[in-house]
C-alpha cells in the first residue's frame, strides 16, 4: 500500500507500506502447521488407529415397473397464417446532394 504524506520542508513524500492482513494471515498459518508437525514429530502427539471403520453392508434391491395408464384428452393446436390488413410506415430514400468534409494528403514534391 502506499501513502503520501508531507515532510517538514512542504514537500510530497511517498511512503509504502507493506503487508496487510494477507500477509499475517499467512504467517499465522505457518506457525500452526509449523507447531502441530513438531508435537506429532516428538511424540507429544500421536494417532494410533486400532478400529478399523467400514461402511455398513445395505442390501437394495428395486423391481421395474410400468407407467400407469392414463386417459388424456387435450386440446388441438392449430398453426397458420391468415391475410389481414394492417398500416405499415414506408420509410422513403431520396438522394441529395450535400457539402460533406474531405480530408487527404497532398504531395507538392511529386509529378
Amino acid at each position: 500500500m502506499v501513502e503520501y504524506t508531507t515532510d517538514q520542508n512542504g514537500n510530497r513524500v511517498i511512503v509504502e507500506r507493506r503487508g496487510g492482513a494477507g500477509r499475517v494471515l499467512a504467517i499465522v498459518a505457518v506457525i500452526v502447521v509449523v507447531i502441530v508437525a513438531l508435537l506429532f514429530l516428538t511424540g507429544f502427539w500421536s494417532a494410533d488407529v486400532t478400529k478399523k471403520g467400514s461402511l455398513p453392508s445395505v442390501d437394495v434391491s428395486a423391481k421395474g415397473g410400468s407407467l400407469p395408464k392414463v386417459d388424456l384428452d387435450s386440446k388441438e393446436v392449430v398453426v397458420g397464417t391468415k391475410d389481414t390488413t394492417v398500416e405499415v410506415p414506408k420509410v422513403k430514400t431520396e438522394k441529395e446532394s450535400i457539402s460533406v468534409p474531405v480530408v487527404g494528403v497532398k504531395d507538392n514534391g511529386g509529378k
